[in-house]
């Protein structure tokens, strides 16, 4: 009877052992789509809060908005990938109507998630989908050029931070979220010393959700030149923080 018992036992925790593991690497085999669903009709809206550097460059202010991402057609692309129009709109509260803002495109390439923003190309979301995986998400984009307007994007290096970690925005709990770390450096001297030169922040995160989407964007770039010649130290810049408030 013991014997039975204790084959009885290991079998369970086989059984259980495998059945977790069999969990765990299900969640880990996820396919980077699988946090970017897209589909025509499909929208997210979002609270955006911008920062801008007024009064000649002086101080920062943050501007705050209502933006909706809505999927407007699917189609096949030049390299016969599956490729997606998204619209964006704008308004400064709910009392406004929508306006229209700008236009990307999102493809579903063969190393993931690509996203077509102002004529750059960012590979957003690669597989993978595991903690600790890097890629260059900003690869296609030109940044080595004395020509480029966007040299601070160069050699970024991407990474999955987190992967289906619960999130909480506002009162929504989502099951499951991965994070992506794609800038967090600062370079030059400290601007409030009163001695800098010249500095530069760039920072970004974005974290999304399956079945969902982008849920959360963090980024903020900036320029500092000090004073010189009776001139006033002044930033050049920008910053984006999207939060998700609805979807469908």
């Amino acid at each position: 009877m013991l014997l039975k018992l204790q084959a009885l036992l290991i079998t369970a925790l086989v059984f259980c052992f495998v059945s977790c593991k069999k969990s765990t690497e299900t969640v880990e085999a996820l396919p980077a789509a699988a946090y970017y669903p897209l589909d025509t009709g499909k929208y997210i809206s979002y609270r955006l809060d911008s920062t801008l550097f007024i009064n000649f460059g002086e101080r920062d202010t943050v501007i705050s908005y209502d933006v909706m991402d809505k999927v407007d057609a699917k189609f096949i692309d030049n390299a016969g990938r599956p490729a997606f129009r998204i619209l964006r709109s704008i308004r400064t509260d709910a009392s406004q109507q929508w306006q229209a803002n700008n236009t990307f495109m999102a493809v579903y390439g063969e190393k993931g998630v690509e996203l077509i923003e102002n004529n750059l190309r960012f590979l957003k979301l690669v597989d993978p989908v595991k903690t600790g995986f890097s890629w260059k998400g900003n690869s296609y984009v030109e940044t080595g050029s004395f020509t480029s307007d966007v040299n601070y994007l160069g050699g970024w290096n991407y990474a999955y931070d987190s992967v289906n970690v619960p999130l909480m925005i506002g009162a929504q709990i989502i099951d499951s979220t991965i994070k992506i770390v794609q800038a967090d450096e600062f370079f030059g001297d400290d601007p409030s010393s009163g001695f800098a030169v010249y500095s530069e922040k760039n920072y970004s995160i974005e974290k999304y959700a399956k079945g969902i989407g982008l849920v959360f964007k963090d980024f903020l770039h900036w320029e500092y030149t000090g004073a010189s010649g009776g001139s006033k130290g002044y930033y050049i810049g920008y910053g984006v923080r999207l939060t998700l408030t609805d979807h469908n």
